[in-house]
């Protein structure tokens, strides 16, 4: 068993939000569950209806094909599991995995076919079990990036792929100024206008806090090759979206 000091947690404790480590999992999961009802509405304003497309796109450069079994984490709404089912067609399997029932409840609704409770970091899945891992927009909501990547490599089959999109500080002064300004004041105060949601509101606060204060690449790179997987690297869109791909040995 690991020990704290192993930990890599994505990002430094947010007091803003919850007290300590200890607290966060049930005060993440609570602002979630309350804004699950809104979520997709919020995700599809905030990227100007293009991340459907990107997310389609990003799932074919890393090689899902028709037929093949995809395990989602931190699904939330399946942003992303939904244009896995499309790609993977009748023959493949999607599992979408969230920690938060109000998400994988929407989630279903919106056409998820497959959806479990759990956390990445202690899947409830067999081992050696499908063909690519993918994870939308969520590392930053995990315990520990080593057991998380460790859990990856348990469920993969041998050769299996992992693909993880998130979104990353820009590096330009002026950029990241103009991002946080839009991420955590416009889109907010939209949510909070038209969708009349306090809890949506503070979840995208939220989300803006572990995007501005998430380790950097490098870090996130080297946790996946310390548990065991090869071929990790970074590719970067637009100077803010990060691709992360890695595999299983074969």
């Amino acid at each position: 068993m690991k020990s704290e000091k192993d930990r890599i947690a994505p990002h430094p404790v947010l007091s803003t939000y919850y007290v300590d480590e200890k607290e966060r999992r049930q005060r993440v999961d609570g602002m979630f569950d309350a804004s699950a009802k809104h979520y997709d509405w919020i995700i599809n304003v905030m990227s100007f209806g293009s991340g459907r497309h990107y997310r389609r796109t990003a799932l074919l450069r890393a090689g899902l094909a028709p037929g093949m079994k995809v395990l989602d984490v931190g699904a939330g709404t399946g942003v992303v599991s939904l244009p896995a089912q499309i790609i993977v067609g009748n023959e493949g399997l999607v599992v979408a995995v969230d920690p938060s029932r109000g998400m994988l409840t929407e989630a279903t609704k919106l056409g998820v076919k497959q959806a479990v409770m759990g956390l990445g970091e202690r899947l409830p899945l067999e081992d050696n079990s499908f063909d690519m891992v993918t994870m939308g927009y969520a590392l930053r909501h995990v315990d520990d990036l080593r057991m998380l990547f460790s859990e990856y490599l348990r469920v993969l089959k041998p050769g299996g792929k992992i693909l993880l999109l998130e979104i990353s500080r820009p590096k330009g002064k002026l950029g990241l100024a103009a991002l946080k300004f839009y991420m955590k004041t416009v889109v907010p105060g939209i949510t909070r206008l038209v969708r009349r949601s306090s809890d949506a509101q503070e979840l995208m606060r939220y989300y803006w806090d572990t995007i501005e204060q998430c380790v950097p690449r490098p870090t996130i790179l080297a946790a996946m090759e310390d548990a065991g997987l090869e071929q990790c690297e970074c590719l970067l869109a637009m100077g803010i979206f990060s691709e992360y791909r890695s595999s299983k040995p074969g």
